[in-house]
């Protein structure tokens, strides 16, 4: 039996609140390597990856939370400034993700997938850097080069090795039926719901 409109929308703010929690949280413990203004930290992108999984609402919540967090949290402009550019990505990824079966997707389509957000992560990341450091210039020791390697190619990265963290974390969720019925795809389930009247 499928939840109720209302339980859902319960279920998804439930899990809006705990992935900003979560993603806030993460970037203050987790092992982090920074190489000048450029920073790496395991799996702080996690949340916002079990966020698209879930909805196209909840990634937008997670992402705009853990953005205003990161903000009064005191972390870094520049930081904020980074988190902000993930809606570019979350939004249409998670898009994307409700129009598939989310429970079945291919280990290749996954990766392809994988690539592609990383490559918009990476790009959008980078703008972020450069429109920050715009007019005061890049930091000593550094430069467009520099910044191109580093932050863009170096979200790319990072970008595709918390995607597979996160699937993991989605691929022990999906054992769990409130998540099954929080994530399944509504436009998926139109699609094949004649053919589930006998389930």
């Amino acid at each position: 039996m499928q939840v109720t409109a209302r339980k859902t929308n319960v279920f998804q703010l439930a899990a809006t609140a705990v992935l900003i929690a979560v993603g806030i949280l993460i970037p203050m413990v987790a092992p982090r390597v920074v190489i000048g203004p450029a920073s790496y930290t395991l799996a702080s992108h996690v949340a916002i990856f079990i966020a698209m999984f879930i909805s196209p609402k909840v990634a937008v919540g997670v992402t705009l939370g853990t953005t205003i967090g990161f903000f009064f949290g005191g972390f870094p402009l520049v930081i904020v400034f980074r988190a902000a550019s993930h809606i570019i990505w979350a939004w249409p990824g998670a898009l994307y993700l409700s129009r598939i079966d989310k429970f079945k997707i291919p280990w290749v389509r996954l990766r392809i997938f994988s690539f592609i957000i990383a490559v918009i992560h990476g790009a959008g990341e980078l703008v972020a850097v450069v429109l920050f450091y715009f007019g005061t210039g890049f930091p000593e020791g550094t430069g467009l080069v520099w910044i191109l390697g580093f932050i863009g190619l170096g979200s790319v990265v990072h970008s595709m090795v918390d995607l597979e963290i996160a699937n993991v974390v989605r691929l022990v969720l999906q054992t769990q039926k409130p998540y099954r019925e929080l994530a399944r795809s509504d436009k998926y389930i139109d699609a094949v719901r004649p053919h589930m009247s006998g389930q």
